[in-house]
């Protein structure tokens, strides 16, 4: 893991949580059963969790992607940014919430191609989109649309990696400690 470059700041506990805060944590409390470290962080700023809620709640009931590929969008770009609680994180949901047939998400976690040539199309033009800063290369986005892919999903994608941001770089700053919930799905 790598070092926390914010110093000064720590996670925000439920019970020492005032005004804002306390109603997203409580939130996300309500939505999760508990509460993840990376909430706890996020909510040092309340307009970078609720923004968070808000872009993730979205992505997820309106995309027009299955559960199984909202966590390979999410696993791809979280991949691409480094971040192993995010990783983690998705790892889980893909396994346990989203169906993610175990060869995709082993292909995904070991950094293996993906068989499935629509899965992998959608895995690849995401971590385009991020590894080129929003601008993925014609083959990969003509390859998208061929497989059956519209682009209202390319626009979904970019939502995806938005959210994605949000999650990702907090991790980052604060070197969020991956939680109990989900620590077996890391991958150092």
């Amino acid at each position: 893991m790598n070092s926390p470059y914010l110093k000064n700041l720590g996670p925000i506990n439920y019970d020492s949580a005032e005004g804002q805060q306390k109603q997203l944590l409580e939130k996300a409390l309500n939505q999760v059963g508990f509460i993840p470290n990376m909430y706890a962080n996020m909510v040092n700023v309340p307009a970078i969790l609720s923004t968070y809620l808000h872009g993730y709640d979205a992505f997820r009931s309106n995309s027009g992607f299955s559960p199984v590929e909202q966590e390979i969008i999410f696993l791809a770009i979280s991949q691409v940014n480094g971040c192993n609680y995010c990783t983690a994180a998705h790892s889980m949901l893909a396994d346990k919430v989203s169906g993610v047939p175990k060869d995709i998400l082993n292909s995904i976690r070991t950094n293996q191609p993906i068989q499935d040539k629509k899965l992998k199309a959608l895995f690849e033009v995401a971590q385009d989109i991020v590894t080129h800063y929003g601008q993925p290369s014609s083959d990969i986005v003509k390859a998208f649309f061929d497989i059956g892919y519209s682009e209202l999903q390319l626009l979904n994608i970019i939502l995806a990696t938005s959210v994605k941001v949000l999650s990702n770089y907090t991790n980052h700053a604060f070197a969020t400690e991956i939680d109990t919930q989900f620590s077996k799905y890391r991958i150092d």
